[in-house]
């Protein structure tokens, strides 16, 4: 089924800023988005993940795991994301178990429907987590997607979820705070912009004042579905204040929203 696209995001306006978004924000006492990089502590990702934020919207949506790619692909979204809190971590030991194949047994196996858990018999493992402590972010979400952005305003405005979001691992619950729809103006500016979103793509046009705190870090903004699941497609570098506050920067196309300045990928 071919669905109605947003006239911002016709054929030939690919690439152009949306009108509106949708803007909302998230928090919770923990959260952890599981860096790709292997390493004996599970580090997180500071910033929530554009992947991470597209799945929870899908969750929020109803959509299925590998069915929700194109709709958040560059050419028919685009978010902003700022954080809204001091960003903090700890170190947090867990005890797992493994969801190997192998060290799965089945639960009514007998049945009609069979489900497969981890063996509570079995050892944990114990892994040291990185956890960010009490994270917040405001997130600004426009679709070309009509229909699924319509979708995405109601269920927002009513408060509900078709699946439980959380913040990276699914024991982290994230609650939802829905501010509005609003418009994105673009406005003409020379010089030094203060950004309050997180800055993509940004790492030679960001000017520190002293005593300014600036982070960066890379993390996947972009998947496709594939023979073995999914693949990640694009990478989004940020640059982003941890104290939660304004970093000045050059040639940053910012854009307007609900008189925050934020910046779109």
């Amino acid at each position: 089924m071919t669905r109605q696209l947003s006239s911002r995001w016709a054929a030939d306006k690919a690439g152009e800023q949306p009108d509106r978004c949708l803007s909302f924000t998230l928090r919770g006492p923990w959260g952890h988005f599981r860096r790709i990089e292997g390493n004996i502590v599970k580090q997180t990702y500071r910033i929530i993940p554009r992947t991470t934020v597209a799945g929870l919207l899908a969750a929020v949506l109803g959509i299925e795991r590998d069915g929700y790619y194109t709709l958040f692909a560059p050419e028919n979204s685009a978010v902003a994301i700022e954080p809204v809190r001091e960003i903090r971590t700890i170190n947090m030991p867990m005890n797992t178990l493994s969801t190997a194949a192998d060290n799965l047994q089945s639960l009514n196996g007998r049945g009609k429907v069979s489900v497969k858990l981890p063996d509570p018999t079995a050892l944990r493992q114990q892994h040291n987590y990185e956890v960010l402590v009490e994270p917040g972010y405001r997130v600004d979400v426009a679709l070309a997607d009509e229909e699924r952005y319509s979708q995405l305003r109601e269920t927002l405005v009513a408060g509900e979820s078709h699946y439980v979001p959380s913040l990276g691992l699914s024991e982290h619950l994230a609650e939802i705070e829905y501010h509005g729809e609003f418009t994105i103006e673009a406005e003409p500016r020379d010089g030094t912009v203060e950004i309050d979103s997180a800055v993509p793509n940004a790492v030679d046009d960001v000017e520190l004042e002293p005593g300014t705190r600036c982070q960066v870090e890379e993390s996947p903004a972009f998947m496709q579905k594939d023979a073995g699941g999914r693949t990640t497609t694009g990478f989004t570098t940020y640059m982003y204040n941890p104290d939660a506050e304004t970093l000045d920067v050059r040639d940053a196309n910012p854009v307007d929203v609900a008189g925050r300045t934020v910046v779109f990928v």
